[in-house]
């Protein structure tokens, strides 16, 4: 997986360089992840790589289930992406371009894991304790995972914060070692 990222990295910066350039960070948004859906598919997966199928061919089935949602340049880097092997590479472009536009935007991703569900009012006093701690907006997902046991854990890029009582049971069994 690491090597799919650092492939498809130049593909995603040279995306956000144009599109901010451009102004157009939320259309290019918008063009990768439906470029990413398309190459996800799996009719269109069993295409990539059939040796009967040329270069051109998926070149122009792309684009045209696309149509006209793709600007000259979109057409341009798929055209790219299809002649140089990558086109199942598109959704990690998709997800390193939101990455780049999330940093230019100021905005942190979060995944916070609870291990209840918890209430809206909950979700919001902890996101504006985040935001007040990392100075950024906050846009978080949050899951359940019981295997915590209680409290919740929070990611954040590759900073972790665990208040959950597994978290602190696994800390103490380690204090417990030394």
């Amino acid at each position: 997986m690491a090597e799919a990222i650092t492939v498809a990295r130049p593909y995603a910066e040279a995306a956000y360089k144009f599109a901010v350039e451009k102004k157009e960070l939320s259309q290019w948004s918008k063009i990768l992840q439906l470029a990413a859906s398309i190459a996800e598919d799996s009719q269109m997966k069993l295409l990539v790589g059939n040796p009967r199928i040329s270069i051109s061919q998926l070149s122009e089935l792309i684009l045209d289930v696309g149509g006209k949602k793709f600007p000259s340049e979109a057409r341009n880097l798929i055209m790219l992406m299809v002649e140089n092997k990558r086109v199942l590479l598109l959704s990690q472009v998709s997800q390193l371009f939101e990455q780049l536009k999330a940093q230019h935007e100021g905005i942190l991703e979060a995944k916070i894991i609870s291990a209840f569900k918890m209430q809206n009012d909950q979700i919001d006093k902890l996101i504006d304790n985040l935001e007040r701690k990392f100075n950024r907006k906050i846009e978080a997902q949050v899951s359940i995972d019981p295997e915590l046991i209680g409290g919740v854990k929070v990611e954040i890029g590759d900073e972790t914060l665990d208040a959950s009582v597994r978290g602190k049971l696994e800390a103490m069994a380690v204090a417990l070692k030394s």
